[in-house]
């Protein structure tokens, strides 16, 4: 991978962590479009998205100050119910990983027919949300712990992780702003911590992963970070204005596209 493949992959990471389009499945593209082959792509999809993790922080820095203040005054305030939501949401995702994470590797080899496929079902889970009629309720304990199995469920490339979560949270009727934020803050332990486990693999054996440099994983570290932060800030108002749909669209176009060329 040259350092312009990183910079290019780095964008999309970015571009569609925060859009409901899935940022695994364009990286999955990106590398075959590019030719990016061999056992890098998991790490670099993994150094990425803690990239985007990062922008998260940044974005929503004054929620994350508030809460961590609140947490340390050793009340039961509406920030400890809070963490305990995103603990129980990070349940699924963290039993997957760890049982599975030999077979979830295994889908990280360019197979454009699984994403595609995984695209048009994130398309059909996109268009639903147009039909359900939204109120103000709060994600509650249930509620986490069926986003948190969306998002476990995104481990496949092609579902997006974002578009999975905020969907399944608007389907379960909450509130559209607090959907968007639940779903970008859940995700921030999961990522830094699959993102320090692989940079210690990386570490400990290099020659695993030739054909990856450190200065590739800068490079695509620094443009996620900057993507990201950009789209993360557009995304908000996407959601809150209802216009998910577009992306459903979009998904259905780009989802039959990859799963007809593997035919071609």
């Amino acid at each position: 991978m040259t350092w312009i493949d990183a910079l290019i992959l780095g964008i999309v990471q970015g571009l569609t962590e925060f859009l409901p389009v899935s940022s695994s499945g364009h990286l999955e593209i990106g590398n075959v479009l590019l030719g990016v082959e061999g056992n890098t792509n998991l790490l670099f999809a993994v150094i990425v998205h803690a990239a985007t993790a990062l922008s998260t922080i940044v974005v929503f820095r004054k929620d994350i100050g508030t809460i961590l203040v609140e947490l340390i005054q050793l009340k039961w305030n509406e920030s400890v119910r809070f963490v305990l939501k995103i603990i129980l949401s990070m349940v699924p995702v963290g039993v997957v990983g760890l049982l599975f994470e030999d077979e979830i590797e295994k889908f990280f080899s360019g197979n454009l027919l699984l994403v595609g496929s995984m695209l048009l079902i994130t398309s059909f889970l996109l268009f639903f949300t147009h039909f359900k009629k939204q109120n103000d309720r709060e994600v509650g304990y249930f509620d986490s712990l069926i986003i948190g199995l969306a998002q476990a469920v995104a481990i496949l490339p092609g579902i997006s992780r974002s578009g999975a979560t905020i969907a399944t949270a608007l389907l379960l009727g909450i509130d559209k702003a607090k959907a968007a934020r639940f779903s970008f803050l859940m995700v921030l332990v999961p990522i830094v911590g699959a993102s320090l486990l692989k940079l210690k693999d990386y570490w400990e054996a290099p020659v695993q992963y030739e054909g990856l440099s450190t200065s590739s994983l800068l490079v695509g570290f620094g443009a996620a970070f900057a993507a990201g932060y950009l789209a993360c800030r557009w995304m908000i108002q996407v959601v809150k204005n209802g216009k998910l749909t577009y992306f459903a669209l979009y998904c259905l176009i780009i989802g039959l596209i990859a799963v007809f060329s593997t035919f071609l």
